[in-house]
């Protein structure tokens, strides 16, 4: 089978479209024929080497931790899924991933894929609509009526943060540039700042519960943040590279999110899908065999605004 593997750590240029063995699935697995994967922030910083800490990887290396696609085969002890199901996942993130035409998942991670959008485009929410969703209710503990501001809104996580947060009737505050403004209005912020020419800080009017943050800002812009919440309220940060910061005497709590994958999470999400309640969306579809080339994008900050999927 073909697949998109790296033997060494460092540039998009290590990445090599290669024939390697098709996987069998062991017992409480199953074998998926791949329609997508995605691009994730996090699968450039796997393949330069700097998560070698908190994602150790054995070389050589499968990208691609978001999978949609059909099972192929199951192993022993798996009664959930069967062979024929269209599925999605959030993979594993030391194993080998779904840049390829099958990819082995534990069958407890998968639910079913969403029938009302095409299979490969489902690959564009699981882990930035766990990550989402974990920001705003794990974490956040975000209820109606309250105020949230997400920093970082234009990104696909934060796409799907302001619609999950609309739809339990918070309000919502939303920074992001004036190219992805118009879609973060679309998908319900009551406010839009943008972030490239105003001050955040002095542009929230009124105090919020929470902030969570999706952007690779500075250390001091976040700490910023911390003095638009409320006494009480939180920080939820996903930069992990990057300590959330707290105010102890105001009882602010920061809290650093590494997300975690969820079958049951993912199949509320997958069902809000389904009904149109959450809306997918697709910034660009690229063959595997260019998966370099979108790894590159990323690098020289090139990728167009939402989800870039992997399509087989």
């Amino acid at each position: 089978m073909k697949a998109v593997r790296f033997h060494e750590f460092g540039g998009p240029e290590v990445l090599c479209y290669e024939d390697v063995e098709q996987p069998t699935p062991g017992a409480g697995q199953v074998r998926i024929r791949v329609a997508a994967t995605s691009f994730n922030g996090v699968d450039g910083n796997i393949r330069a080497g700097y998560m070698q800490g908190p994602i150790p990887v054995q070389l050589p290396h499968t990208p691609g931790i978001d999978v949609a696609g059909t099972v192929d085969a199951v192993g022993d002890g798996v009664d959930d899924v069967a062979v024929g199901d269209r599925v999605i996942g959030f993979l594993p993130m030391t194993a080998p991933g779904a840049a390829a035409e099958y990819v082995i998942a534990p069958a407890e991670i998968l639910t079913g894929a969403p029938k009302n959008i095409p299979l490969a485009d489902s690959a564009a929410f699981p882990l930035v609509g766990l990550t989402a969703w974990q920001a705003l209710f794990d974490h956040g503990k975000l209820t109606a009526g309250q105020r949230v501001l997400i920093n970082g809104a234009g990104g696909a996580v934060g796409g799907y943060a302001v619609q999950l947060a609309k739809e339990v009737g918070a309000h919502v505050v939303a920074t992001a540039s004036a190219r992805s403004a118009d879609r973060v209005k679309a998908a319900g912020a009551d406010e839009v700042i943008d972030h490239t020419t105003a001050d955040v800080t002095a542009a929230v009017a009124e105090p919020v519960d929470l902030v969570v943050n999706f952007a690779p800002v500075a250390p001091e812009q976040l700490a910023a943040l911390v003095t638009l919440i409320r006494d009480g309220g939180t920080l939820v940060n996903t930069t992990v590279w990057m300590p959330a910061p707290s105010d102890g005497e105001r009882g602010v709590r920061g809290i650093d999110l590494f997300v975690r994958s969820d079958a049951d999470q993912l199949a509320d999400l997958a069902a809000r899908v389904g009904t149109g309640e959450l809306r997918v969306e697709v910034a660009q579809r690229v063959p595997l065999a260019q998966l370099a080339a979108v790894h590159a994008q990323a690098a020289a900050g090139q990728l167009p605004s939402g989800k870039t999927i992997v399509i087989l």
